[in-house]
């Protein structure tokens, strides 16, 4: 489970993915069987969490990863590889974006 600390020292992944109302299910399902079946079981995985907004055409994934090269790594593996290839073609658009955490607000 992703937990958010000032002092976390790890890569944090966000993902946006653009999608449409028809296909956002769809997605979500790939999504989360990406997340059960691989991502989850990769070296250095901490957790993640996935977001839909209300209007059905954005989905979010978080990520902690305990390196840049384990998450680097997953990105690699044949299996996501393939998976991901399914879930982009999908998606109107996706943007992984690696980020540092600055601040925590309770």
């Amino acid at each position: 489970m992703p937990r958010i600390t000032p002092d976390f020292d790890g890569q944090t992944v966000i993902t946006t993915f653009e999608v449409t109302p028809g296909t956002a299910h769809d997605v979500l399902d790939l999504l989360t069987e990406a997340w059960a079946q691989v991502i989850s079981r990769q070296p250095g995985c901490l957790g993640g969490a996935i977001h839909l907004n209300d209007a059905q055409t954005r989905i979010a994934t978080y990520s902690q990863w305990r390196d840049r090269r384990d998450y680097q790594a997953m990105l690699r593996d044949p299996e996501m590889r393939r998976r991901n290839r399914e879930i982009h073609g999908m998606c109107k658009s996706f943007e992984p974006v690696m980020y540092e955490v600055q601040s925590v607000h309770p």
